[in-house]
């Protein structure tokens, strides 16, 4: 069985081809193990007259604050600065950190500086959302400036610390003694998370992975490890490595044109008619001597569609409607996603 495919315009695409092996740390994290947000309220100084404007009381207060702690008095209401800016400070900090590990910081302007460049943090607590204090952040502030851009063209109210906050505090996580374990997929998928268990009952031992859901695995400890080699456990499962499934999907951009198709998206019999465009797809073998006219075999994929139809010249806000057109008719056996 042939299909006939009759078309005469140009296509710009990306053709996702078929999944490879993964390591299952590609795919999936112990439940628990995770990085936790913290967040505090810091000063920003020695700004080049880019600094808040007096209008903005919560800095002149909080630079007030900060003088009393050094035993200097003064009236906030006396205050006028340019040189000093309030900023919100962010951070992740990283399961099992140790006290005195370095982590980034991103720093937000919450008045109306107009510019953080060149500015240093003065020293800010980092908490987390039980309100206990987990780093330090400070340093000089660096801005995402792209190559050859002015302070016109560049986001002068954001800035980065690289390295700038030290660990004060170690978030608790116990991983001896544990009996079982959860391991938790990134993207849900029964498919996946079914190859996972086998592979993983394989290589260590059957029984040890049960399949939950889509979205998670139960992992029974084996005895000779669950006291004291538990990291070890979970270090031979994360290097064992799977092929992840994925559902057929094309992901469209109409803004720029980028049209991304699985592999594995396949195509029913339909015709269209777009403008000046015709494109007939059939299951009946039929010989053509057209150069607009390509044969492929009965089961080709969306892929091979593409491919003709970039080597006829397919504008890419053509394909964008033929694929619309065909997810519409019921022909086309993919997700469709418009961003």
């Amino acid at each position: 069985m042939l299909k006939k495919i009759l078309i005469n315009l140009f296509i710009g695409i990306i053709i996702v081809s078929n999944a490879h092996c993964a390591r299952i740390k590609d795919l999936a994290a112990i439940k628990g193990i995770r990085s936790n947000q913290l967040t505090g309220y810091g000063l920003i100084v020695g700004l080049n007259g880019t600094g808040d404007k007096d209008g903005v009381s919560f800095t002149k207060q909080a630079l007030a604050n900060m003088m009393e702690k050094m035993n200097i008095f003064i009236d906030k209401n006396g205050l006028k600065v340019k040189n000093v800016a309030a900023v919100i400070v962010t951070a992740n900090i990283p399961p099992f950190a140790r006290i005195g590990d370095k982590i980034d910081v991103l720093v937000s302007s919450l008045g109306d500086a107009k510019s953080l460049k060149g500015g240093t943090l003065l020293i800010t607590p980092l908490k987390g959302i039980d309100g206990r204090v987990y780093a330090l952040a400070n340093g000089p502030v660096a801005l995402a400036m792209p190559s050859g851009a002015g302070d016109r063209d560049s986001h002068l109210q954001v800035g980065r610390i690289a390295n700038g906050a030290s660990v004060e505090q170690e978030i608790a996580f116990k991983l001896d003694g544990k009996r079982k374990l959860i391991l938790s997929l990134f993207r849900p998928d029964f498919t996946t998370a079914k190859r996972m268990t086998d592979t993983i009952n394989a290589s260590i031992g059957e029984g040890v992975a049960k399949t939950i859901d889509a979205s998670a695995l139960s992992l029974r400890v084996p005895d000779n490890m669950w006291q004291k080699n538990v990291a070890e456990f979970i270090a031979d499962i994360e290097t064992l490595s799977v092929i992840p499934d994925t559902i057929a999907k094309i992901v469209i951009n109409e803004k720029t044109g980028t049209v991304v198709i699985g592999s594995d998206v396949t195509i029913s019999s339909v015709a269209i008619a777009h403008g000046d465009l015709s494109v007939t797809i059939n299951e009946d073998p039929e010989d053509e001597k057209k150069a607009s006219v390509m044969n492929l075999p009965g089961t080709s994929t969306i892929g091979d569609l593409v491919r003709g139809l970039n080597s006829l010249g397919v504008k890419p806000r053509d394909l964008i409607s033929i694929l619309q057109s065909i997810k519409a008719a019921g022909a086309l056996q993919a997700e469709l996603v418009i961003i």
